[in-house]
C-alpha cells in the first residue's frame, strides 16, 4: 500500500481525522487507479465508519477538482443546483426544475449532476427523458451555457478518473465519502451554488467544507432533516456560506408565501413520470410539484444575488412559469442540445 494511502486508512482506523493535504493525497491515489480494490475499500469503510470532518471533504474535492475535466464557459456569474441525492424519498427533480426557471430569469446556470444512484430519476435521466442531449463534449457544454444560459455538466463525462473507484462504491453497498463531493465538483467552476442535502448534520459539514473551499456564495439546505431540497413542510435548514462567513437560517413554507405540501404529492417511479410533472409545472399547472420547485428557483434566485429576499424569489420565479418563459427555456435547451 502506497505511504500516503496507508497513512490515511491507519489513521481513520484510529478514529482521528486527516488534515486536508493528507486526504487529497489519499483520493488523489485512488483516483489516478495507484490502489487497488482491497485498498481503496479499505479507505473508504475506514473514513464511513468514523465519519469524514468537513476538512477531509474539502481535500477529497481538491483531489477530484484537479482530474475532473473542466467546462469552460466565458460566462461570469454561473449558479448549480446540484444536490448530493440519498434522501430515498422518490420525489421527482426539483432542483433539475428549477435550474429551468432560474436560468429564464437571466442567471447562467452550470447544472451538474449524474445518473440516480438510490432515487427513480437522476438529472441526467430526467433530461433524457425531457429530450434533452446529455452527452455532448466539454466545450459544447460550454458553448450551450454561454449562449443559452443553461448547460448540463454531466458528471459521468466529465469525472473519468472516478471510473477506479466506481466497481468498488458499488460493492460496498453504502454511502461513501464520494457520495457528497458531486456538488463540491462543479466542472465549470460554478461561483453561486444551492446544495441539497439529506440531514442537517451532513448540511453544515458541507457547509463548512465549502467555507474551506471558497465561494463567491453557496448555500446548504436541508429540508425538514429529511428532504435534499428546500421543504415546504417543516423547517429548511439553510447554512448560507460567503465572504469567508457562515450563518444559519431556518424557513418555513412562510418564509416564501407559499402553501405547505406533504412529500408523498412529490414522488414519482419513472424519469418518464417526473418529466410529465416538469413539463404540466412549466405549462402552468397549479399545485404541490410547482410550489416547491417555485421555493427552490426562489433559493437559487436569492443566493445569486438576482432578488433581494426568498418570497420575492419565489414572486419571480412564478412569473418565470406564468409567461412561458421557463417552458421556453427547456425547449430552446431540447433543440440546442440535439443540433
Amino acid at each position: 500500500m502506497r505511504p500516503e494511502l496507508a497513512h490515511a486508512v491507519q489513521t481513520a482506523l484510529a478514529g482521528r481525522s486527516l488534515s486536508a493535504a493528507e486526504m487529497t493525497a489519499a483520493i488523489g491515489t485512488v483516483m489516478d487507479g495507484l490502489a487497488s480494490e482491497v485498498e481503496m475499500a479499505a479507505l473508504l469503510t475506514a473514513l464511513a465508519a468514523k465519519g469524514e470532518t468537513a476538512e477531509e471533504l474539502a481535500g477529497a474535492a481538491a483531489a477530484m477538482r484537479a482530474r475532473l475535466t473542466p467546462v469552460p464557459a466565458r460566462t461570469p456569474g454561473l449558479l448549480d443546483t446540484c444536490g448530493t441525492g440519498g434522501d430515498r424519498l422518490n420525489t421527482f427533480n426539483i432542483s433539475t426544475a428549477a435550474a429551468l426557471i432560474v436560468a429564464s430569469a437571466g442567471v447562467p446556470v452550470a447544472k451538474h449532476g449524474n445518473r440516480s444512484a438510490t432515487s427513480r430519476s437522476g438529472s441526467a435521466e430526467v433530461l433524457q427523458a425531457l429530450g434533452v442531449n446529455i452527452d455532448l463534449p466539454p466545450h459544447r457544454v460550454a458553448e450551450c451555457i454561454d449562449e443559452l444560459g443553461l448547460g448540463f455538466c454531466y458528471a459521468r463525462l466529465l469525472h473519468a478518473a472516478m471510473r477506479h473507484v466506481a466497481p468498488v462504491r458499488s460493492a460496498l453497498g453504502f454511502r461513501t465519502i464520494f457520495n457528497l463531493l458531486g456538488p463540491l465538483t462543479n466542472p465549470a467552476g460554478a461561483a453561486f451554488q444551492l446544495i441539497g442535502t439529506t440531514n442537517i448534520r451532513t448540511a453544515e459539514k458541507l457547509a463548512r467544507a465549502v467555507l474551506y473551499l471558497g465561494t463567491q456564495r453557496t448555500l446548504v439546505v436541508c429540508g425538514d432533516d429529511q428532504l435534499d431540497e428546500v421543504s415546504l413542510w417543516g423547517q429548511t435548514t439553510v447554512f448560507d456560506v460567503q465572504g469567508g462567513t457562515l450563518t444559519e437560517a431556518h424557513w418555513t413554507a412562510a418564509t416564501f408565501e407559499l402553501p405547505e405540501c406533504r412529500v408523498t404529492q412529490l414522488q414519482v417511479a419513472s424519469p418518464e413520470e417526473s418529466a410529465r410533472l416538469i413539463r404540466n409545472l412549466l405549462q402552468g399547472t397549479p399545485g404541490p410539484a410547482r410550489d416547491i420547485v417555485v421555493a427552490n428557483a426562489a433559493a437559487a434566485l436569492w443566493c445569486a444575488g438576482r432578488v433581494d429576499s426568498p418570497a420575492s424569489g419565489a414572486r419571480l420565479a412564478e412569473r418565470q412559469i406564468d409567461s412561458r418563459a421557463a417552458a421556453d427555456m427547456l425547449a430552446r435547451l431540447v433543440e440546442w442540445t440535439n443540433r
